[in-house]
C-alpha cells in the first residue's frame, strides 16, 4: 500500500491540521491548492508558505477560474435558480478540486486521497460522493476521526497545531472562510450561534458607508446564454467574473446572510457574499425572460430547480445532471444579446435588454396598442374563461361551499 496520499489544501485551519495528523500517522502528504480565484497574491502566497512550513512532500498549486467559469458558472446561470430561492451554490468549486486532487494522484500513483472536511457539514459528501464517482480511491478524513475523540473540534486542532509550533492566524480561530471566483462564504462563531454577525466581519463587500456617490452601470453581453463580453470588451468568463466582483462589491451587491436545510439534514447559517455572480445573474435572466416563449419561461425553472439540488447535494457526477444540462443548453440557443445594468448600491437591476431575438409583436405593444379589436379580445376572453365560468354556471353563483 502507497504511503503517499494527496491533500486537498486551502491553508485553513481544518486542512493545516491535516498535514501533520497524517505525517504522523506515517503518510507522506503531497498537497494541491485549486486555486479558483478569489485569492489575493498575498493570500496565494500565504498558501504556498503555510504547505512548505508544514514540511509536504510536495506542493502544486492550480489556476481553475476559467474551468470553474465553464464548468459551473455557465450552466448555473443557465438553470437561473438559487438553493432555496437564496444561496448561489458558492462552494461549487469542490468538484474541481475533487478531479484536480485525484489527476495528481495518478501523477504519483496512489490510491489515497485526503480532504479536511467536517463530520457536521455538506462538503464531506461532496467530496466523498465524486470521489466514489471518479474511480476507486481509498478517502481519509482526519476532521471526521477526531470528532470521535472530540466535541470542540476547532479548537483541538488549534491547540494540535500550536503545540507543535505552527502558528494559526486570528481569523481562522473564530471563523470558516471559503473563498473563490463565484464569492465568499463565512461561517462560524456568532454566526453559528444564531446571532447578528460582528460589524467587524468583513468580506468582499464594502459597508455602505463607503458605496460610490455616483452610480455604476455595465454592459454585458451573451451568445448563446454565456457571457462573452463587458463593456464592449471580449473576454474570458472567469476574468470576467474576477471584474464584476470588484466592481459590484465596492456597491455592496450580492450579499446575504442566508439559513438552509443541509443534505446531512441539519440547519446551516452562513454569511455570503457573490457580487459578480449576482449581477450575471440578473443581466441572463433578464435577457432569457425577453427571448424564451411564455411555455419555456414556465417550465425551464423546474429544470434548473433540479438542477441546482443535484450540485448542492453532491451529485456534481450524476447522469442526471448531464442530461438536465442538455435541456439548458437547447434553451439557451436564442439567448444572444447585451443587458445594462443599474446599481446604486446594495441592488443591481437589468434597465436595459438588446437582442435581435426579442419576442415584440410588430403591431402590439402591452397595454398601449394592438392590432386587433375588441371582438377578437372578447371572443379570447370568453374562451380563455370557459371552464370557470362553466363551473359557476353548474354550481350557482357561490363557490360550493
Amino acid at each position: 500500500m502507497s504511503k503517499d496520499v494527496v491533500l486537498s489544501f486551502s491553508g485553513g485551519l481544518d486542512t493545516s491540521f491535516c498535514v501533520p495528523y497524517l505525517q504522523e500517522q506515517g503518510y507522506r502528504v503531497h498537497t494541491v491548492f485549486a486555486n479558483t480565484g478569489g485569492v489575493s497574491d498575498e493570500e496565494l502566497a500565504y498558501i504556498e508558505q503555510r504547505a512548505a512550513e508544514l514540511g509536504v512532500a510536495s506542493h502544486v498549486t492550480k489556476d481553475l477560474a476559467q474551468d470553474l467559469f465553464e464548468s459551473f458558472v455557465t450552466p448555473f446561470v443557465w438553470a437561473g435558480e438559487n438553493y432555496q430561492n437564496q444561496y448561489p451554490l458558492l462552494v461549487s468549486d469542490r468538484y474541481l478540486i475533487v478531479q484536480h486532487s485525484l489527476a495528481r494522484c495518478r501523477e504519483l500513483g496512489t490510491d489515497t486521497i485526503a480532504h479536511g472536511c467536517t463530520g457536521m457539514g455538506n462538503d464531506q459528501v461532496r467530496f466523498d460522493v465524486s470521489i466514489q464517482s471518479l474511480g476507486d480511491y481509498r478517502i481519509l478524513a482526519p476532521i471526521r476521526e477526531i470528532q470521535k475523540q472530540h466535541t470542540q473540534v476547532r479548537q483541538y486542532e488549534q491547540a494540535y497545531l500550536e503545540q507543535r509550533g505552527f502558528a494559526v492566524p486570528s481569523k481562522q480561530k473564530a471563523y470558516t472562510i471559503n473563498e473563490n471566483v463565484l464569492g465568499i462564504t463565512l461561517s462560524g462563531g456568532e454566526i453559528d450561534a444564531w446571532k447578528a454577525p460582528s460589524d467587524t466581519l468583513q468580506g468582499w463587500c464594502a459597508k455602505r458607508a463607503d458605496w460610490p456617490q455616483a452610480p455604476l452601470r455595465v454592459r454585458i453581453a451573451f451568445e448563446n446564454g454565456v457571457a462573452v463580453a463587458l463593456d464592449g470588451q471580449r473576454m474570458p468568463g472567469g476574468e470576467m467574473l474576477k471584474q464584476l466582483n470588484r466592481q459590484f462589491a465596492a456597491y455592496g451587491v450580492g450579499c446575504g446572510l442566508y439559513t438552509g436545510d443541509t443534505t446531512i439534514g441539519l440547519k446551516g447559517r452562513i454569511v455570503f457574499e457573490a457580487p459578480g455572480l449576482t449581477a450575471l445573474q440578473t443581466a441572463h435572466r433578464a435577457l432569457e425572460e425577453a427571448v424564451l416563449s411564455k411555455q419555456q419561461n414556465r417550465f425551464k425553472p423546474t429544470v434548473g430547480r433540479k438542477w441546482v439540488e443535484l450540485v448542492y447535494e453532491g451529485f456534481f457526477f450524476d447522469p442526471l445532471k448531464a442530461d438536465l444540462e442538455a435541456y439548458l443548453a437547447s434553451s439557451q440557443r436564442c439567448v444572444n444579446g447585451e443587458v445594462e445594468l443599474l446599481t446604486h448600491g446594495g441592488t443591481v437591476t437589468a434597465v436595459a435588454v438588446e437582442s435581435k431575438h426579442l419576442l415584440q409583436a410588430k403591431g402590439a405593444t402591452y397595454a398601449q396598442s394592438a392590432d386587433w379589436g375588441a371582438v377578437e379580445a372578447e371572443g379570447f376572453i370568453q374562451l380563455f374563461g370557459m371552464s370557470s365560468n362553466l363551473w359557476a354556471k353548474v354550481n350557482g353563483a357561490d363557490d360550493g361551499r
